[in-house]
């Protein structure tokens, strides 16, 4: 009888053992499965927000004539000449975008856009495309002197393109993509280049002169190293058109790039240039 209470103690104590280091065993095990849920519903989180980032593409397309579509048409009733065969619209449709505006437009200089086409974006907007500076530089002007005037016309005007591009269109291509930036802080700018305009094989007695086409295709090499420099200093992609339309300028066998047949669309790409030239040449840089 006296062996009873002692016995019972040492019961007590053992369960008491016992219980302590189930305690303590399982409480690891309920913690890492406590981790490996919270790590999973993570995961899970995540994935469903990069597949909402992925989708969510809101797109906006700015610039000149050669965003607008000039050359593909049909067009728009406005009087910017918008095409559904611009490069802008073909990559929205491809994309699936989630929004597109499209306030390019035929014509538009630098102030057009800073005054009025950013007006379009947003901090929502996710892509930001571009052309503009060849109206700054006076593109129809010289267009103009070289097809119908002299030589020295030509070269004249060719030469004061030159120095403006060199002398002030840099700065207004850093308040252009300035006021981008401030309006779409989160957009990825990709600024789009020009394309050489001319073949350098004969094409007929009416064509230009390769001296002509000559220097109208050196000036638009300046111009695309002007431009890719200012939107390199933004922080933009810039995009060389030229190599897409290698073989493709006027006098080719195949042209991507309309003569004068045309009066408004002169010297700017047709439908497959716009297709094969300017689409092709941004799909390469976004996928």
């Amino acid at each position: 009888m006296p062996h009873r209470p002692l016995a019972r103690a040492l019961a007590a104590l053992v369960a008491l053992l016992a219980a302590t280091l189930g305690a303590v065993f399982a409480a690891p095990v309920a913690a890492g499965a406590a981790t490996t849920n919270q790590t999973a519903t993570a995961n899970a989180n995540q994935t469903a927000a990069a597949n909402q980032a992925t989708a969510a593409v809101n797109y906006v397309a700015l610039g000149d004539s050669y965003s607008s579509g000039v050359g593909a048409g049909p067009y728009d009733w406005s009087t910017c000449l918008r095409s559904q065969k611009s490069y802008a619209p073909l990559w929205a449709a491809a994309h699936g975008v989630s929004n597109f505006a499209f306030p390019a437009c035929g014509g538009a200089v630098t102030a057009d856009v800073i005054n009025g086409q950013v007006a379009a974006l947003s901090a929502s907007t996710t892509l930001v495309t571009i052309t503009i500076g060849g109206n700054d530089a006076g593109f129809a002007d010289v267009i103009t002197s070289c097809r119908f005037g002299s030589t020295s016309t030509c070269t004249n005007a060719v030469n004061e393109s030159r120095a403006f591009a060199t002398g002030t269109l840099p700065g207004r291509l850093d308040a252009t993509y300035a006021a981008i930036r401030t309006r779409a802080p989160n957009a990825r700018l990709i600024v789009l280049g020009y394309p050489r305009l001319f073949e350098l094989n004969s094409c007929g007695w009416l064509a230009m002169s390769v001296y002509k086409r000559t220097i109208l295709n050196d000036a638009a090499d300046l111009l695309a190293t002007v431009i890719a420099g200012r939107a390199a200093a933004a922080g933009a992609t810039f995009v060389d058109t030229r190599p897409y339309f290698a073989g493709h300028g006027v006098c080719a066998g195949d042209p991507w790039i309309n003569d004068i047949s045309g009066v408004i669309e002169a010297y700017h790409p047709d439908a497959d240039g716009y297709r094969y030239g300017y689409l092709a040449a941004l799909n390469a840089v976004t996928g």
